[in-house]
């Protein structure tokens, strides 16, 4: 199939974009910098510089391209790692799940795409219900207010993509991150791992908000899976091991060979990170992932955390 990647730089679409090469689709993939369109014609891919923000960007470089489908990965989260930087780029996603999406979905339509799938996340599941949430789990109504902004882009990404009725409209909500080329990785840019190794990513409180967590590379072949014979809806992409964060995160520090994460009270983290970073650390619940391996036959390479930390974080 013509397969249009909007956001194909990014720690997934680095690993998703050869995977659909491989297997004998033509692709486009998007970037912002002109630097990096080398990289993907590198990965077999046409590359096309566009603004996802401007319609019109988006609108010519859909047209040109003539996709069958269009899988939206665009996001703004790479960069330094300090609070200023985190709050842009966080920002700068909300916009991207927002206007990005409403853009792209014009644009897609307009060309007769038949299928559209777009990344959405899991960290924000309803904090009622039991540990872990199946797909019928709604995001958090009540979120805190510094984190309300966030979960509202991601209910108009989810209600936006679903709810189209001329393609196939799937949301997937993955898991947290972690392999090579992104924050939770061996290499020494790794912004997540780095400030773990120096024990500046502590547990909060008792840290017992249950994250799931998913290997690049499975995120990357559950995207593959839903490109090719997903029906619309939403998926959830994780690991087979949902865990409290005052579990996996030793997990983790242990894994990158350093000290064990510090303990700091909620009190203490909430005027410096924020009433939804303390949400996040200490009520998030996990994923299930079985609708995922059941209608789309995907398989994990990284069922365990403790095996993906052990054998792939390279």
């Amino acid at each position: 199939m013509k397969i249009f990647v909007a956001g194909a730089t990014g720690a997934i679409g680095s690993s998703l974009v050869p995977r659909l090469v491989a297997r004998g689709h033509d692709v486009v993939g998007t970037t912002r910098s002109a630097a990096r369109a080398g990289t993907l014609r590198v990965l077999g891919a046409e590359s096309v510089v566009m603004d996802a923000l401007d319609p019109d960007s988006m609108a010519d470089a859909v047209a040109r391209a003539e996709p069958e489908v269009v899988v939206h990965q665009l996001t703004a989260l790479s960069g330094p790692a300090d609070m200023k930087s985190a709050k842009r780029m966080a920002a700068a996603t909300n916009e991207l799940r927002v206007a990005g999406t409403d853009h792209l979905l014009a644009a897609a339509r307009a060309v007769g795409v038949h299928r559209f799938v777009a990344q959405s996340n899991a960290l924000w599941m309803q904090r009622t219900g039991g540990s872990v949430a199946d797909e019928s789990g709604r995001m958090e109504p009540n979120p805190p207010a510094d984190g309300a902004e966030a979960v509202a882009a991601l209910r108009h990404l989810e209600d936006s993509v679903t709810g189209i009725s001329w393609a196939q409209g799937i949301a997937l909500r993955y898991g947290g991150f972690y392999g090579p080329g992104t924050g939770m990785s061996a290499a020494p840019d790794a912004v997540m791992a780095e400030q773990i190794r120096r024990r500046k990513f502590p547990i909060v409180g008792g840290g017992g908000g249950v994250w799931s967590l998913v290997h690049i590379d499975d995120a990357a072949s559950a995207t593959v899976a839903a490109v090719e014979r997903g029906a619309s809806g939403i998926h959830h992409i994780a690991d087979d091991e949902p865990a409290p964060i005052h579990v996996w995160l030793p997990e983790l520090a242990r894994a990158l060979g350093a000290k064990p994460p510090r303990r700091v009270p909620a009190w203490l983290v909430r005027p410096l990170a924020g009433k939804a970073a303390v949400d996040t650390m200490t009520q998030a619940r996990g994923i299930s992932s079985q609708k995922a391996k059941h209608e789309l036959g995907w398989t994990l390479r990284y069922p365990s955390l403790r095996t993906g930390f052990t054998r792939g974080l390279e």
